[in-house]
């Protein structure tokens, strides 16, 4: 990978990861937050949504939202653990595109929607190791807890 290749893919990281952890971070800190909206106007899946809505599990939900959005966001701006929150985050991103409606997610879009685009670069992400380009996770693969338990390496960095 080229130098300007490194740069770009760093620009693109971190900025992604400003997106999300501004995401999170603003719903941590508003008590008022909540999912319930989203979900209650799911046009797809509208039985799947409704049950998420539901007392016992909306608080968790809520908590999902706040800290996988913040957390997703501290992981891609330091470079660390990219490959397991790249992945965890597409998911997260595929059950905030699957209510919207399918084949319109929105009015200005057939199909593909922001949504389709973080999964496809948070896959992308994942699959060359983002977190090692002028990130933390090279660091961290060298830590001895890595040495030792060599499967946490390949899964996290």
């Amino acid at each position: 990978m080229t130098t300007a290749q490194k740069i770009t893919l760093l620009f693109l990281r971190v900025s992604l990861g400003f997106m999300f952890f501004y995401a999170g971070i603003t719903k941590v800190i508003d008590p008022a937050w909540s999912a319930a909206g989203y979900l209650t106007n799911a046009k797809a899946f509208t039985g799947f949504y409704a049950w998420l809505t539901t007392p016992a599990i909306l608080p968790f939900i809520n908590f999902i939202n706040e800290w996988g959005l913040t957390l997703l966001g501290v992981s891609l701006i330091l470079g660390i653990a990219v490959r397991l929150s790249s992945r965890l985050g597409a998911l997260l991103m595929l059950l905030y595109y699957l209510p919207l409606g399918f084949p319109y997610p929105n009015p200005h879009a057939f199909i593909v929607d922001e949504h389709i685009i973080y999964i496809a670069v948070l896959l992308y992400f994942a699959a060359i190791r983002a977190g090692r380009v002028y990130g933390l996770e090279t660091w961290c693969a060298g830590l001895p807890i890595c040495s030792k338990f060599p499967r946490l390496r390949d899964w996290i960095g």
